[in-house]
C-alpha cells in the first residue's frame, strides 16, 4: 500500500507543471524582514538584457542579468524593497491614467542564499530608457564635477549599443551579510571570473569569448 502510494506521489510530481523552489534559510528570511523585501518577478527586458557595473565610469559591458543570476552557486531569488514596490506602483497607475514620466529608476535585490553566506546583489533596472537618456537622467541628481565622467560615460554607452550590446541594467552594489561590501561590483565581477566582460567600453571594441 505504501509502495503504490509513494508511486502515485511520484507519477503526479513527475506530471506537475509547476517546479519546486528552494526555501529561503532562517537568516534570509530574517534580513527580507529587517530591510522590507518580498519576492519579485523581475521584468523580461531586465532580465534579458545586458549590464554594467559601476554606475560613472564602467569599463565593461557585461552579459545578460539572467547569466549572471545563473552564473551564482547557491540557490537565488529576485526580491524587492517595499518602497521601491510603490514607486512601481504609483508609476503603473500614472501610465493607466495617460500621464507621462520620466524614466524611473528602481532597484531589484538578487538574493544568494548559501550555507553561512547571504550575499545581495543590488541592481538597477534601466530597460526602460536608452543609454543616453539613462546617463542623462542619471546627472542631474550627482554634483556638477561628474559631468565630465557622465558624458564620456554616455558617449560609450552609445557606441556600445551600436555595436550591439545595449546596456538595460546595472550592478549598483553588493552586499554580504548586511555589510556593504568595499571593493566595486566590477572589480568583483573581473577577479570572481564567472561573467566575462563582452565589451570594453574603453577601448570601444568587442572583447573575445
Amino acid at each position: 500500500m505504501v509502495r503504490c502510494f509513494f508511486a502515485l506521489f511520484l507519477a503526479l510530481l513527475a506530471t506537475c507543471p509547476c517546479s519546486l523552489a528552494a526555501a529561503a534559510s532562517e537568516p534570509a528570511q530574517q534580513l527580507r524582514a529587517q530591510n522590507g523585501l518580498s519576492e519579485y518577478t523581475a521584468p523580461e527586458a531586465f532580465l534579458l538584457g545586458n549590464f554594467v557595473a559601476d554606475e560613472v565610469e564602467p569599463r565593461y559591458v557585461f552579459g545578460k542579468v539572467k547569466d549572471f543570476a545563473t552564473s551564482r552557486s547557491c540557490p537565488v531569488a529576485w526580491l524587492i524593497e517595499a518602497a521601491e514596490k510603490k514607486r512601481l506602483d504609483d508609476a503603473s497607475a500614472l501610465a493607466a491614467a495617460g500621464k507621462s514620466a520620466a524614466p524611473l529608476e528602481y532597484s531589484l535585490v538578487l538574493e544568494e542564499d548559501c550555507p553561512g553566506r547571504l550575499t545581495h546583489y543590488v541592481f538597477i533596472d534601466r530597460s526602460q530608457a536608452n543609454s543616453a537618456q539613462w546617463m542623462d537622467w542619471e546627472r542631474q541628481f550627482h554634483k556638477s564635477k561628474t559631468d565630465g565622467q557622465y558624458t564620456q560615460a554616455k558617449d560609450k554607452l552609445e557606441k556600445a549599443e551600436q555595436s550591439g550590446f545595449p546596456v538595460s541594467a546595472e550592478l549598483r552594489f553588493i552586499e554580504s551579510g548586511g555589510e556593504l561590501q568595499l571593493q566595486t561590483p566590477e572589480d568583483f565581477l573581473t577577479r570572481e571570473g564567472k561573467m566575462a566582460p563582452l565589451y570594453d567600453l574603453s577601448q570601444g571594441q568587442v572583447l573575445a569569448k
